[in-house]
Formats: structure tokens, C-alpha cells, sequence
């Protein structure tokens, strides 16, 4: 019964955790689109798009690696195999490998600490195809189209 509750207990955290990282990410494309609605040269705004897109991803990890250090030192609901001496930068570097679903498999999550895991999978995920769409979209907007302007000669397409 007393894992059960932990597990619970490692949901919750897990939730806040990713409705963290959700509004943040919602918050950074927000304040990004409004920039590029500015007088940005093109490239600087691609550009912009990128550097803020990388840093926003960077915060949420680090947010994730501190509910590693919550959920394992804090509460005490599992600990992550393979890492000795578990300090902020080990967490960090854990958070990554399974924010970005790289998943190396030195790290193993054990007991209650799963769940924070599994969740940080699911979100890296969908906040990296996020931020995909919106670079998508950005550059559609923004980026040069030189094919675009290369107009097929009307001989050329008979042949």
C-alpha cells in the first residue's frame, strides 16, 4: 500500500512538473511570435525563433532535473541506478536524456521516481514537436524561397 501512495505521490509531483514546463513553452512561442511580429530583419527572427527555442527547452530540463532532485532526495520515492553521487548536474543530465527520448540506458529509474520519467518522455516529446511547428512556421514566414522565384520555362516542361 505504502508504494502505491508513493507512486501517486510521484504522479502528482509529475503533473505539476509538466504543467510547469507546458506553460512555460506556451509562454516563450507567445513572447516569440509577438517578436517577430516586430521589425526583425528575417534572418535575425529565424534565428531569434531558434536561440529562444533551444533556451526555453533548457529551462524545462533543468525544471524536470529538480523534480528528480524533489522526488528522489526529498521524498525519497526511488533513486536513478547508475548515478553515484547525485548531484544537479547528474540530474540535469539524466533530465535530457529523457526529455529529448534519447535514452542512453546507463540511467535506470527505480521505484516511485518511474512516473516523473515516464511524464518527462511524454512532454520532451510533444514540446520538441511543438517547437518544431512553430519553426515550421516561422520560416515559412520568414525565410528566403529561391525556388519560388525560378519560374520553369514552358519549352522546357514539353520535353
Amino acid at each position: 500500500m505504502d508504494e502505491y501512495i508513493h507512486h501517486l505521490v510521484a504522479l502528482g509531483i509529475s503533473g505539476v512538473v509538466v504543467t510547469l514546463c507546458v506553460a512555460l513553452h506556451y509562454e516563450a512561442l507567445r513572447f516569440l511570435g509577438r517578436m517577430l511580429g516586430m521589425h526583425v530583419h528575417k534572418r535575425i527572427g529565424v534565428l531569434l525563433v531558434m536561440l529562444g527555442l533551444l533556451l526555453a527547452h533548457v529551462i524545462e530540463i533543468w525544471i524536470f532535473a529538480i523534480g528528480y532532485m524533489v522526488v528522489q532526495q526529498g521524498a525519497g520515492f526511488g533513486y536513478i541506478s547508475g548515478m553515484e553521487n547525485g548531484n544537479f548536474m547528474d540530474y540535469v543530465y539524466y533530465s535530457s536524456v529523457v526529455y529529448t527520448t534519447l535514452g542512453f540506458g546507463g540511467l535506470l529509474p527505480v521505484g516511485a521516481i518511474r512516473m516523473l520519467s515516464a511524464a518527462e518522455g511524454l512532454a520532451g516529446f510533444a514540446l520538441i514537436t511543438w517547437s518544431a511547428s512553430f519553426t515550421f512556421l516561422a520560416m515559412q514566414r520568414f525565410w528566403p524561397h529561391p525556388l519560388d522565384e525560378i519560374q520553369p520555362d514552358s519549352e522546357d516542361e514539353t520535353k
